[in-house]
C-alpha cells in the first residue's frame, strides 16, 4: 500500500515530463472496490500525516495500481473530493428553519386541551458550491424533527405533524400561563460532483427553530339556561 506522501510523489511525476503515466485516486467503497466512483460506504484508515483518512484505489492510466490512505487534506491536494470535504460545506451552509404552525390558531390554547403542532418544511433544499474547482451540488432533506413544547417536554419524530384532526404531533398542557414551543429540523444530505451520481453525506445537520409565543388559558364550563341566547 502506498502512503499519502508516495501517492503525491506519483502524481507529481505524471505526465510527459515525468514517468509518462497518468495517476488518479478514488475512494474504496465498502460494496465495490474497483474505484470507479465516489461512494458513501468508505473505509476509514489513518493517513501518514496522522489524520483520519479513507482508503483509496490508486489508478495508473485508468487501471488499478494499488491502494493508499489519504486524509481530506491530502486528497484535496490531489484534486479529489471526499465525503469529509463535502461534510464541511454541508455544516457551513445555511439551511431553512422549519416554520411552526399550532392549532388552535391565534397563539392561544387551553389547559388539558389537545394542541396540534406541524410544519410544512418537508421538501429537499439544494445549494451549489465550488470545492477544489469543481461544482458540487448539495441537497439537504428534513428526515426528523424535535418538537419542543416547553422547557421540559419535547418529542423526536420523523413526522412533520399535521393539522386537526389527523395530525400525529400533539401535546396537552397541564398548566396555565405561557410557553414558547419550537421545532428543530434534522437534515440528511447527499451530493454530486459535476452532475454525476448522488452520494450520501455521512452525518446530519440540525437547524434550531425559532420559538413561537403560546398562551395557555383555563377554560371553565358555564351552565346556560335552556333557550338562553
Amino acid at each position: 500500500m502506498y502512503t499519502g506522501s508516495e501517492a503525491a510523489a506519483l502524481f507529481a511525476s505524471s505526465g510527459s515530463s515525468g514517468d509518462g503515466h497518468t495517476y488518479a485516486v478514488r475512494p474504496k467503497c465498502g460494496d465495490a472496490s474497483n474505484g470507479e466512483a465516489i461512494c458513501s460506504q468508505v473505509q476509514e484508515c489513518t493517513s501518514d500525516d496522522g489524520d483520519q483518512g479513507i482508503m483509496m484505489i490508486l489508478l495508473r492510466d485508468g487501471e488499478t495500481y494499488g491502494e493508499t490512505c489519504l486524509s481530506d487534506t491530502q486528497a484535496g491536494n490531489l484534486g479529489v473530493i471526499t465525503p469529509g470535504l463535502v461534510l464541511r460545506e454541508f455544516k457551513r451552509l445555511t439551511w431553512p428553519e422549519s416554520p411552526l404552525t399550532i392549532q388552535p390558531p391565534g397563539g392561544k390554547t387551553a389547559v388539558n386541551f389537545t394542541t396540534y403542532f406541524f410544519t410544512d418544511n418537508v421538501a429537499p433544499t439544494t445549494q451549489t458550491v465550488t470545492i477544489i474547482g469543481q461544482e458540487v451540488e448539495i441537497e439537504a432533506t428534513p428526515t426528523s424533527y424535535r418538537y419542543r413544547f416547553d422547557a421540559h417536554d419535547a418529542v423526536e419524530t420523523r413526522s412533520a405533524g399535521g393539522p386537526y384532526p389527523s395530525g400525529d404531533v400533539t401535546h396537552e398542557y397541564a398548566y396555565q400561563g405561557g410557553a414558547r414551543p419550537s421545532v428543530d429540523t434534522v437534515y440528511s444530505g447527499r451530493y454530486r460532483v459535476n452532475g454525476g451520481g448522488w452520494q450520501d453525506i455521512p452525518e446530519t445537520v440540525t437547524v434550531e427553530g425559532a420559538p413561537v409565543a403560546l398562551r395557555i388559558v383555563e377554560v371553565r364550563p358555564t351552565l346556560v339556561a335552556p333557550g338562553a341566547p
